[in-house]
């Protein structure tokens, strides 16, 4: 117990690992960690950063949506993030009359603001550690029992700290369940749209340019919080007003300058530092390729449509994004991991601690477990990938399979009438939502090349019993693709699920024959069917199993260097990084800068061209050098983005970039291709987070958009 509690008091006095790496928790913000803050140039005091009892910086960062960050920036809760964060509500307010997503949006006034549907945010109230709690209960358990018990244990602390609140709680493991924290919300539902800018600059170099430096991307928009009349969450009505918020930040136009500190505040959203060498491998081995091949083949259909039809572009842009953003990512990823030799490195490490753990007990067959559980699970991890990536990449494929539980229901004895019609009436309602993003041509396109790729790619013995003996029968050849678009146009043509009038009458006379005979349910139901009772059971049993692993492991490794300071993996809690702006050389011969400027976006600047093109107005303000009070003097440009060696990842995208003194100069939107290993090991000597610069969100919203009324109502520190 003693040992136990000695390793948890040194988790609460982390120091900086190793150059700026670090995602640090602010509520566990220890000494060292905050001196070295202070020696790079921060000006706050702890309590200034994060504070249950006053305000502080903390309450102006919000969890933005499902996966984003982003800052209050105005007494009257105006909020920042980046462009593809709101990109989804940007293009669900949009229509091809009022094309948000290409053309801007700028609200004059609060009138004029546009509800952001289903959209909210979510403010941290506090964070409390309830390892005791957890581990008092859960003791020695592992595995599916402790998983089962762990659950328990969660809800039951949960619902009494937020008993008499309208506050959600969420209790995350940190070390891989060797500390627990519970992280209590406030949810804001009333979120509105408030500016955008055109698609052309907050997309400017699309795919070419992601995960590149330099980037010249304006990746902003601009929504606001809004409360009842009490400031407190409420559904959108007309009568609501903004928020009031504890905290919000000053925008500082002062611009950065190399080596200049930087501070992140945010919710990165997973990594895997404390990585296996044989997650590595099954990684770079199976997993990457698989999921960049799969994305690779839906991306190019897709786009194939997208260019043909302004209205196709619109109604796939937002899928587009997600899978583009990660296709580069993991195939970036791939590279890195193989080119800094991290399995070899992670192998080390192996090794030595296994030389440390001879006579322990409780360490010394750790990796001898690892290897038979890799063993066990790795015949089947494509199988896995190709389900979720290929056959579930088909958007008609994937609404077929959730149409499961209401076969459940029409199939189960006694399902009670009011069950079944509730099942049926979110079937309509979520077909509804399917058929307004639906394109029927590239997703008869993806269909055949998934459904063609698992044929040819995963072990014959793993394939649905009969399938595709099925599709030879009636339509050809199984090294055909005419054979899967023949048999993939079939689908199409004869599933309810696109035929308006066949859906009605069986929402009228529901049956599960119908259901359970429709070409594309019956084909979705074939695959999981097969994956869920073969295959499923195996990976819920390696997940266990490397949970368990991992999580003494990881307590081994801080048993047995009790003098090095750590920080938990991300998880989409709210953790602080900092660095400093600063330039990097990747290659020889090649030395980039810390800044881009608009002379850059000129010289990329493609005048028609999907990912390069730019408004006529940007060309005309460019022209006439009219940056305003955002030029940079000593380049006597526009600076649009710069980089810092902070150390964030996925869900970070929005966050605020500070200064020494808590003004917000930059939002971070990006990492560098040069260090995509970022997730498993962070790269000390060539990682960079690119960031816009704030003075070109400003410039955008001023002298592009015209909307001098957020200008005015931000605290600008000149």
């Amino acid at each position: 117990m003693k040992k136990a509690l000695l390793i948890f008091s040194l988790l609460l006095c982390v120091q900086l690992a190793k150059a700026d790496e670090g995602m640090w928790l602010p509520y566990l913000l220890g000494q060292q960690v905050y001196n070295d803050m202070v020696k790079k140039g921060l000006k706050l005091t702890k309590e200034q950063l994060y504070s249950i009892n006053k305000a502080s910086l903390k309450d102006a960062i919000i969890i933005f949506g499902g996966g984003c960050t982003g800052e209050i920036v105005s007494s009257q809760g105006l909020i920042f993030t980046n462009h593809h964060c709101g990109y989804d509500a940007i293009a669900s307010a949009s229509s091809v009359a009022n094309n948000y997503l290409k053309d801007g949006f700028y609200a004059r006034s609060k009138q004029e603001e546009i509800s952001a549907g289903k959209l909210s945010v979510q403010f941290l109230v506090r964070v409390e550690d309830v390892t005791k709690q957890v581990t008092d209960t859960l003791k020695d358990l592992n595995g599916q029992e402790r998983l089962s018990q762990q659950q328990a244990v969660f809800n039951n602390i949960v619902s009494q700290a937020v008993a008499g609140t309208n506050y959600e709680g969420r209790i995350l493991p940190m070390f891989r369940g060797n500390q627990y924290l519970l992280f209590i919300y406030e949810r804001y539902k009333d979120i509105r749209l408030v500016a955008a800018p055109p698609e052309s600059v907050g997309k400017f170099g699309g795919d070419t340019d992601n995960w590149e430096w330099p980037r010249h991307t304006g990746d902003f928009s601009v929504f606001r919080v809004y409360a009842d009349k009490d400031n407190k969450p409420a559904e959108y009505a007309a009568d609501n007003v903004p928020l009031k918020p504890k905290y919000f930040l000053p925008v500082s136009i002062k611009g950065v300058k190399e080596n200049d500190y930087a501070m992140i505040f945010g919710y990165p959203g997973g990594t895997n530092r404390y990585e296996s060498s044989y997650g590595v491998k099954l990684k770079t081995d199976v997993e990457n390729p698989a999921i960049v091949g799969l994305r690779d083949v839906r991306l190019k259909l897709m786009f194939e449509q997208m260019k043909k039809d302004p209205a196709t572009k619109l109604k796939l842009a937002s899928s587009y994004a997600g899978i583009a953003n990660y296709w580069k990512f993991f195939d970036g990823e791939t590279k890195q991991l193989l080119k800094y030799h991290v399995l070899e490195d992670k192998q080390q490490q192996e090794a030595d601690f296994e030389k440390w753990a001879q006579g322990k007990a409780e360490y010394q067959n750790i990796f001898k477990d690892y290897a038979q559980a890799y063993k066990d699970w790795s015949p089947y991890t494509k199988h896995r990938i190709y389900i979720n990536e290929g056959i579930l990449g088909s958007p008609l494929t994937a609404f077929a399979a959730s149409l499961q539980a209401l076969e459940k229901a029409l199939t189960q004895p006694g399902t009670p009438a009011d069950v079944i019609q509730k099942s049926l009436q979110a079937a309509d309602k979520a077909r509804s939502a399917f058929l307004q993003e639906e394109d029927k041509r590239s997703d008869q396109l993806i269909m055949a090349a998934t459904c063609h790729k698992f044929y040819t790619d995963i072990p014959q013995a793993q394939h649905p019993i009969g399938f595709y003996d099925g599709v030879k029968a009636k339509f050809g050849s199984l090294d055909d693709d005419n054979t899967y678009r023949l048999w993939s146009t079939a689908i199409m043509n004869g599933t309810i699920i696109l035929n308006d009038s066949k859906w009605k009458d069986f929402i009228a006379h529901p049956d599960a024959v119908t259901l359970q005979t429709d070409p594309a349910f019956a084909y979705a139901s074939a695959f999981i069917k097969n994956y869920a009772g073969k295959y499923l059971p195996l990976y819920n049993q390696f997940m266990l199993k490397n949970n368990d692993l991992g999580r003494t492991y990881l307590k081994g490794v801080m048993e047995k260097e009790p003098a090095k300071k750590w920080y938990p993996d991300a998880n989409f809690s709210m953790r602080l990084t900092y660095g400093q702006v600063k330039s990097y050389s990747p290659r020889d011969a090649i030395s980039y800068d810390y800044v881009c400027t608009m002379k850059g976006v000129m010289e990329k600047y493609k005048p028609g061209d999907y990912e390069f093109d730019l408004p006529e107005k940007y060309m005309d303000l460019y022209k006439k050098k009219d940056f305003g009070q955002y030029k940079d003097l000593k380049r006597n440009d526009m600076v649009v983005c710069f980089i810092t060696t902070n150390d964030i990842t996925g869900g970070n995208s929005g966050s605020p970039v500070l200064n020494g003194t808590g003004e917000l100069i930059g939002l971070a939107f990006d990492g560098n291709y040069e260090a995509l290993s970022h997730k498993i090991q962070f790269d000390q000597v060539y990682n960079r987070t690119i960031c816009v610069d704030i003075r070109y969100v400003l410039w955008c919203l001023d002298k592009l958009g015209g909307a001098t009324n957020i200008i005015s109502e931000l605290k600008l520190m000149k």
